[in-house]
């Protein structure tokens, strides 16, 4: 296992735009709390980016020692808005973006049945690089439910396009994120989001999903034992196999800091994956 924390800790939940923490920093204590890479996202760098400064977040990388087991190379991808799509019309700049920071993937966003034939270009053109791109189960997106997932996948049929198996969003979705999930989609997952949440009707943040509505939540701590059940989760990837990247994908919780949540989410994973047998 690949434990990567994603500079998504270092964001708001809503406004994903400004980083909190500066890369440098947020590099040095990835590092000092047992991360072996970061997840980058464009709140650091991106397609927008100007070339020296994707040089100069790789070398800041490299000094910590730290690999990137993912890049998503804008903002409308973050949001999964309805230009998030675009980034498969033109993947040449987020393939180069890959490549300078020595990422093996990227994330990609798919809306709509007809973003499939561009998804399969834009793998063809990936696989060239050597590089795979991938999809989060995500609300309001072609990857809500299970089902709704194996299809689009098959759809794609390209062995470098896979999932980001993502528990809390399939939760949101009424979806069953244990072993049966797990098991079924085992073929396409490449990347692991672990993010924590309660729902609960008065929830503080709520968010639409296109299979039930609007849904409630608060957002929660990973090490905090409510919430998603992560032993489960575990106990699901050891039954495949799964040594993977295993990616912390919380947002920044108002009242915790970062350094607090990085270093306590490190050492309950690692906990877990060596109860499980997946950290080797």
């Amino acid at each position: 296992m690949t434990l990567s924390l994603s500079v998504r800790i270092a964001e708001g939940f809503q406004s994903k735009e400004e980083a909190s923490m500066s890369l440098g920093a947020l590099a040095e204590l990835a590092a000092a709390s047992g991360y072996s890479a970061l997840c980058m996202r464009a709140s650091q760098v991106g397609v927008h980016s100007p070339k020296a400064a994707v040089q100069d977040a790789a070398a800041t990388l490299r000094k910590q020692g730290l690999g990137v087991t993912m890049v998503t190379g804008d903002f409308d991808i973050v949001y999964n808005n309805d230009a998030g799509p675009n980034c498969l019309r033109q993947i040449g700049p987020y393939l180069e973006l890959a490549l300078a920071l020595g990422a093996p993937m990227l994330r990609v966003a798919l809306k709509k049945e007809e973003d499939i034939p561009w998804a399969q270009r834009a793998a063809d053109e990936a696989v060239e690089r050597g590089l795979k791109l991938v999809h989060q189960c995500h609300t309001q997106s072609l990857f809500e439910t299970v089902d709704g997932i194996e299809r689009t996948l098959r759809g794609v049929r390209r062995p470098n396009f896979g999932l980001v198996l993502e528990p809390a969003n399939l939760e949101l979705c009424g979806q069953d994120y244990g072993a049966k999930t797990v098991r079924r989609l085992a073929p396409w997952i490449f990347n692991v989001y672990l993010q924590n949440q309660v729902l609960k009707p008065d929830g503080k943040v709520t968010l639409n999903t296109s299979c039930r509505g609007p849904v409630a939540f608060d957002l929660a701590p990973i090490h905090q034992s409510d919430g998603i059940d992560f032993a489960r989760v575990f106990e699901a990837l050891a039954a495949i196999n799964y040594r993977g990247p295993v990616t912390v994908h919380q947002a920044q919780i108002q009242g915790d800091s970062v350094e607090s949540a990085a270093r306590a989410t490190a050492s309950y994973l690692t906990g877990l994956a060596r109860q499980f047998g997946v950290q080797g």
